[in-house]
């Protein structure tokens, strides 16, 4: 077991600083390599794997498997009573695999494979601990994955109107063109489904389900992050209507995840809830016109949320699997290094300078600010930022300052140093990559003019939302009585405004109700009377006739000549 996951392990992180090193030397000097391999001819339409290789696909290759490596090498110490693991750690392998398949295709039938291929694996690795709770999110993930993998499907036959399905020939010369238009909005829902924007998000926190390196894996750098990947590759053909409708789409779907998040008290929930927010941000960047500054953030966001769930996993580990946040609290005396990391990735992710976060968040805000919108954007985005401090602030509240609320005979050490090594493999890139990626991916910078008030205003509403978690926490604590009152107000904020309810019980209900019905009135009713019990009861009475017939041969054989002779004798 151990074998296999270091030499996983070493060839996911040698392969991902070859990588960085290729995606650089291809930045440089603005090399582009594209393979084809004919598979098939089908009427003058070749169907055809074909690899794309330039700076972004194998920057964004370097990051995914230098996290697979940290993952698979934490998972070591994670998962190590499993006896599974060789199972664990193929699934984990196959489903970076479909993720690399993913971001070298600029083919939509290779792209289908990498697509399906991450729907399948993420299945199986949600149902991975077999209990009617990974099954339900298995299903609802795999089901609410399967609208996308249709619309792909629809666009692979809608692009047979132009002759080949590399859609990189086609994007910026056909941009208006009506099958362009309906292909640019199938791929918009694809990307909606996998990324989980409203109305397809409550499989996100679902997936929580799964394991927690696969959880770290999931939420940072691969399957959610496929559908922002596909649009980034899209975006030049993408029309003004769509581009607003996306814009909305995910403008609501961060402010809605913030929102829940706050109330939330599931940590690995929280955490979930707070990439769906991410990834809101980074389709709502695309949407407005800045497909690097989207690439830029979901770099920088996969590497801090990975670690954010590594930390989470070793507080759970320790904490006898509870992942409720009110029963942890003081955990910095007995977890000192896990909780600064924890912070780090949680500073990070709020923006706050000069962390990896904060260059691609705020960059995002600015060009935001600078752009021609109107109140409802502009107000949205910001509020969006409060809430994810506030949430972030809360968490660190119930962890580090909160009162220690789990059970008096416990064991919380920082004893898996396994686990703790792969969380440092990431700390420094978390603290340091985002500024290296700045002077990479933007050597001609962004120059950003606004008024004082409009430039501080990312950091009044990162000090207001912290200020706001902090109360928030302060509140709950003190104040129960009110909040069990506020009971129904807060469950519809935490249950993502019902959405889990409506995916559920909104498609399952009225389907079961309407088939008792059918079955009642039709399978039971008169159509059973007329139909297969009427066709059963003339078929019997007939063979029976027949077999009277038959088992009277002699006397039914003179009858009939008598019959017959008196007929001959009248007629």
């Amino acid at each position: 077991m151990i074998n296999i996951c270091l030499i996983y392990f070493y060839f996911m992180v040698v392969s991902s600083f070859i990588t960085f090193i290729l995606s650089l030397y291809f930045m440089l000097l603005d090399l582009v390599y594209f393979l084809e391999f004919g598979l098939v001819m089908i009427n003058s339409s070749l169907i055809e794997m074909t690899f794309l290789f330039d700076w972004m696909s194998l920057l964004f290759m370097s990051f995914v498997l230098f996290i697979s490596g940290m993952v698979i090498f934490y998972s070591r110490d994670y998962m190590l009573g499993d006896l599974n693991i060789n199972r664990f750690i193929l699934l984990v392998v196959m489903f970076v695999f479909s993720m690399m398949l993913l971001i070298i295709s600029p083919n939509l039938i290779s792209i289908l494979l990498g697509w399906d291929g991450l729907g399948l694996v993420s299945y199986c690795l949600v149902i991975y601990y077999q209990n009617i709770k990974s099954y339900n999110a298995g299903m609802l993930t795999a089901l609410s994955n399967r609208v996308g993998d249709v619309a792909i499907l629809i666009s692979i036959a809608w692009m047979l109107n132009y002759g080949g399905w590399n859609y990189i020939y086609f994007l910026g010369e056909l941009k208006g063109d009506t099958y362009m238009d309906i292909i640019s909005y199938l791929i918009v829902l694809a990307a909606m489904t996998k990324s989980a924007q409203i109305p397809f998000s409550s499989w996100l926190p679902a997936a929580m389900a799964a394991p927690t390196p696969v959880s770290s894996l999931v939420h940072s750098s691969t399957l959610v992050t496929a559908g922002v990947y596909l649009l980034i590759r899209f975006n030049f053909a993408f029309s003004d209507s769509l581009c607003y409708f996306l814009l909305f789409i995910s403008s609501m779907t961060m402010f809605m995840s913030g929102l829940g998040a706050s109330f939330e008290f599931d940590l690995k929930k929280i955490i979930a809830l707070s990439t769906l927010s991410q990834l809101g941000l980074m389709m709502s960047i695309l949407a407005l016109g800045g497909y690097k500054l989207a690439f830029f953030h979901l770099l920088t966001h996969a590497l801090f949320k990975a670690l954010l769930f590594m930390c989470s996993g070793n507080i759970i580990h320790n904490v006898g699997n509870c992942q409720d946040i009110r029963f942890m609290g003081s955990l910095v005396n007995f977890m000192p290094l896990t909780c600064v990391y924890f912070n780090i990735c949680n500073l990070s992710l709020c923006g706050l300078p000069f962390f990896s976060g904060f260059y691609s968040k705020d960059l995002i805000l600015e060009v935001m600010s600078m752009g021609y919108l109107n109140f409802y954007i502009y107000m949205i985005f910001y509020i969006s930022i409060g809430l994810t401090v506030c949430y972030s602030v809360r968490l660190s509240y119930y962890f580090i300052l909160g009162n220690f609320n789990f059970v008096s005979f416990n064991m919380i050490s920082e004893s898996g140093y396994l686990m703790l090594k792969g969380m440092s493999g990431l700390i420094f890139t978390v603290v340091f990559m985002g500024s290296l990626l700045v002077w990479v991916l933007m050597p001609v910078p962004y120059i950003i003019i606004l008024p004082f008030y409009m430039k501080v205003m990312a950091l009044f509403f990162i000090f207001l939302g912290g200020w706001i978690g902090y109360e928030f926490s302060k509140f709950y604590l003190s104040y129960k009585n009110i909040f069990l009152s506020m009971y129904g107000f807060s469950w519809f904020f935490a249950s993502m405004w019902n959405m889990p309810m409506i995916s559920t019980f909104g498609i399952n209900y009225y389907p079961i109700i309407l088939g008792s019905y059918l079955y009642k009135n039709l399978d039971q009713g008169w159509s059973e009377y007329y139909g297969a019990r009427q066709i059963y009861n003339v078929l019997v009475s007939s063979s029976k006739s027949f077999q009277f017939l038959m088992f009277n041969s002699i006397k039914m054989f003179f009858i009939m000549v008598l019959i017959w002779l008196m007929m001959i004798t009248f007629f």
